[in-house]
């Protein structure tokens, strides 16, 4: 299991971009997919982007495609997500989360998962109109 530190969430407008950033501690990150999901106060927690343990596979929530990307750096045991033309739906608490080499399972414009073993504590994005 590892430690993740999530940060980058702040107030931005619409329109805007952000970029978050989860680091990773306590393993071998390189031996772990990682992802991230987003929950508003009052609804489920959902899916938002994933990449696979190689790098070589990313996996984006149909509301989120073409707009948002993950990427990761095993070098610095972190990995990233960019987040451009941001809309006010986008507002929630973002967490980072990992799995070891975890398999992500499309269905109905999210992709799931059972494999994560590993959260951030989430980091707020807001986006005002």
């Amino acid at each position: 299991q590892l430690q993740l530190a999530d940060s980058g969430g702040r107030l931005v407008q619409t329109g805007d971009s952000l970029i978050l950033s989860c680091v990773a501690s306590g393993g071998a990150f390189s031996t772990y997919s990682v992802a991230w999901y987003r929950q508003v106060s009052g609804r489920e927690r959902e899916f938002v982007a994933a990449i696979s343990w190689t790098g070589s596979r990313t996996f984006y929530a149909d509301r989120v495609k073409g707009r948002f990307t993950i990427s990761r750096d095993n070098a610095k045991n972190t990995h990233y997500l960019q987040m451009n033309s941001l809309e006010p739906d986008d507002t929630a608490v973002y967490r980072c989360a990992a799995g070891p080499k975890a398999e992500f399972v499309y269905f109905n414009g999210n992709f799931y998962t059972d494999d994560m073993n590993s959260w951030g504590k989430g980091t707020l994005v807001t986006v005002s109109s």
